[in-house]
């Protein structure tokens, strides 16, 4: 099986995993304060996955996304 270098990957990269880091833990956190009711938390937690997108967002950009000039991707068998 040959690798096309053209291929992006499924965005395993240090962006797109913090990205998705921080949205796990938000989605967590709006999940338990959405079951006691506490509703500013759930909003905060909304906001937060905002924070998720912006910062891989931002980590890509910087050059730490799939192709980036900081990423170098693992060598795979």
């Amino acid at each position: 099986m040959t690798h096309d270098n053209s291929d992006p990957g499924h965005g395993n990269s240090p962006a797109a995993w913090t990205a998705v880091i921080i949205m796990l833990v938000a989605f967590t956190i709006g999940t338990v304060a959405f079951f006691f009711s506490i509703a500013w938390l759930v909003w905060a937690s909304a906001a937060l996955v905002v924070v998720g997108l912006i910062v891989g967002i931002v980590l890509a950009r910087l050059g730490y996304g799939v192709g980036g000039s900081r990423y170098v991707p693992k060598n795979v068998h």
